[in-house]
């Protein structure tokens, strides 16, 4: 037992964890400003700027994450020479977040184009008989009740970022919580359920809530027909 207290001496397990809450605050929100792009652009009256928003939802939905970490390092930064400040870690950092915000933008935009398919066909034609312009029926009307009939897959899109942050690890970022728990296990393998119950634990700390959060703002946000 001593030796199972002594990993938290040895390691900073909160550190890791506060660097992967990070990583999903961060992604959250460039996948949330991205995700609103793409669905606004789903929904506009120009064909191919539909089509466009429809690929890049499909392309993200069925790439890998792992894939897309790699690309970052060895093809954004490697390659094109992207890069967010001198210092490698921090480097990595954000070129992690991008990594994460842009794939999960494909998941905001679908939990969104849910939340759209409540809001009755009725709302645009009223919206186009007042006079509104596109832009103005989609987020003064349109997006408003969908993002409150989306609140419940935004949850599970949250939830789900926050499990995929642990990817971090293929871009490079050594100080996440996957990463730290390889190395915990490489030099205390007599500890392995340990270990795993540290971060399995962790993680259910924190999904827990945001569940919980989720399914009260969906019942209380529910839009009443």
């Amino acid at each position: 037992m001593n030796e199972f207290w002594g990993l938290f001496k040895e390691y900073d397990v909160l550190g890791a964890f506060l660097v992967n809450i990070q990583l999903t605050f961060w992604a959250a929100v460039i996948a949330t400003l991205l995700g609103i792009i793409l669905i606004m652009i789903r929904i506009s009256p120009i064909s191919s700027l539909r089509g466009f928003a429809a690929a890049y939802c499909e392309f993200f939905k069925n790439m890998p994450l792992t894939i897309i970490m790699v690309f970052m390092v060895l093809g954004a930064f490697g390659q094109l020479k992207i890069s967010f400040s001198d210092t490698f870690s921090i480097n990595f950092f954000w070129l992690a977040i991008v990594g994460l915000g842009i794939y999960t933008a494909a998941f905001v935009c679908e939990s969104l184009r849910s939340g759209i398919n409540t809001v009755p066909i009725g709302q645009a034609e009223a919206s186009r008989a007042l006079g509104l312009n596109f832009m103005q029926s989609a987020t003064q009307i349109i997006l408003p009740q969908a993002i409150r009939g989306a609140v419940a897959p935004l949850g599970n899109t949250l939830i789900a970022l926050l499990k995929n942050s642990t990817v971090a690890a293929a871009a490079s970022v050594a100080t996440e919580t996957s990463s730290l728990m390889s190395t915990m296990i490489e030099f205390h393998s007599n500890q392995i359920i340990g270990i795993f119950l540290i971060f399995a634990i962790g993680y259910t700390i924190l999904i827990i809530p945001i569940g919980l959060i989720t399914t009260y703002l969906s019942n209380r946000l529910a839009v009443r027909r």
